[in-house]
């Protein structure tokens, strides 16, 4: 349950992300075709009023695919039609006469002859391979001539519904911490027993959960270190333990200390005192937890070319293997780390390299000042290297997770 919750939580962080570029599109103007939880091909899809919902089968993910990210250019209906044209050279003057529009910059009349491209293709007999490559050409066409295409907006419209994903991240890595104060943060350690190991010198002895521990041989342990130092400090002789039960004191033992890697232990948890605050003093906390965060995080990235920073990155896995590990001590712990991992996501894809966030976002603002669009084969090659920068980085982050996962 704990490992369905964790998993549970990333995708919703990555359906919040794809939500807020999805919502705000809609409020601007631009009608999305696409959502989806992770990447095609679709495990399952429904079409409701022209927008199509589904869930990917890789789930590393998701996306929202918004009409006309790049504007229309003549090389492309060569290259997406280029099969269909072999197959069927009719279609060619059809074909050629949208190229000759679009060179021009003459986008009102390539879209007028659109529709006698999009019959002729109908009517022609195509291969599959090449009916899908044309219809894709014919659906990137009508999205990128249409009006609300992404790239004939205006560029805050633009830099809005990208900003949209991480920002709503942003907004929910400040709301979780701030439930999680309300509700009652763990604080400092306590010598109270939280949990007992199963097959452990504690369960033998008969520790409990809510016991305090007063003494150790005698000896007053009044915090959780003085504990500690008398635990591994027997070396494995035996040990009594004085606790406090519903407000009467109690020995237990002796017990011999067990050995778990190089210390030795009785084998329980302890407490921790749990405070709660009001909706200022949470929102306080919250922000301060998130500036320190976001702080931390960018100072760890130019660290990633080291071999110590690279040890540093987890993947999905490690992610939600600490995710599920900390829900078994405590949910409002588990809030304030899924806050965190939602402040990583929106720094992440802010970063400025294409595809991610931030390159879009970065692309917009050079669109804006030049006043013309990038041809998308500038974006494809700037695309090229940051996809291999992060695939080398999940392919770390994999590797990282598998070694800890392995004892490695």
């Amino acid at each position: 349950m704990n490992i369905a919750i964790a998993i549970l939580g990333l995708a919703v962080l990555i359906l919040l992300h794809e939500a807020g570029h999805f919502f705000v599109a809609r409020a601007v103007g631009m009608s999305p075709r696409r959502f989806y939880l992770g990447f095609p091909p679709a495990l399952v899809k429904v079409k409701r009023k022209g927008i199509e919902y589904g869930i990917g089968a890789i789930p590393l993910g998701g996306y929202v695919k918004i009409p006309g990210m790049h504007r229309p250019a003549p090389s492309d209906v060569d290259v997406q039609l280029g099969p269909a044209m072999k197959e069927d050279p009719s279609l060619y003057p059809k074909a050629a006469r949208i190229e000759r529009a679009l060179e021009a910059g003459d986008h009102a009349e390539a879209r007028a002859l659109l529709p006698e491209l999009v019959q002729a293709v109908g009517a022609a007999e195509l291969t599959p391979a090449a009916a899908r490559s044309a219809d894709r050409c014919l659906t990137e066409l009508r999205d990128g001539l249409g009006e609300d295409a992404y790239w004939r907006q205006r560029t805050w419209k633009r830099i809005a519904v990208i900003f949209a994903g991480p920002g709503a991240n942003i907004l929910v890595a400040l709301a979780l911490p701030f439930i999680a104060y309300q509700i009652g943060a763990p604080g400092d350690v306590n010598t109270t027993v939280k949990r007992i190991e199963p097959n452990t010198p504690a369960q033998t002895v008969g520790l409990r959960p809510g016991d305090k521990i007063v003494e150790v041989n005698n000896k007053a342990t009044p915090d959780v270190p003085d504990v500690s130092d008398a635990i591994r400090g027997s070396n494995g002789k035996p040990i009594t333990v004085t606790i406090l039960r519903h407000g009467q004191v109690q020995m237990l033992g002796p017990v011999r200390t067990t050995k778990i890697g190089d210390r030795y232990v009785l084998g329980f948890e302890y407490g921790w005192d749990t405070k709660q605050y009001g909706p200022v003093g949470a929102l306080g906390h919250s922000l301060d937890d998130n500036w320190r965060a976001a702080k931390a995080t960018i100072t760890f990235l130019p660290r990633i070319v080291t071999s110590s920073g690279r040890k540093e990155v987890s993947g999905p896995i490690g992610i939600s293997d600490v995710s599920q590990q900390v829900i078994s001590i405590s949910f409002t712990w588990y809030l304030q780390v899924l806050g965190l991992v939602s402040l990583s996501l929106a720094l992440l894809n802010l970063l400025p390299l294409l595809p991610l966030d931030g390159g879009h976002i970065l692309f917009s603002i050079v669109e804006g000042l030049r006043r013309k669009a990038v041809g998308r084969e500038v974006y494809e090659r700037v695309s090229a290297i940051g996809i291999a920068l992060f695939l080398v980085l999940m392919f770390i982050g994999l590797s990282n997770d598998i070694n800890r996962l392995g004892g490695g």
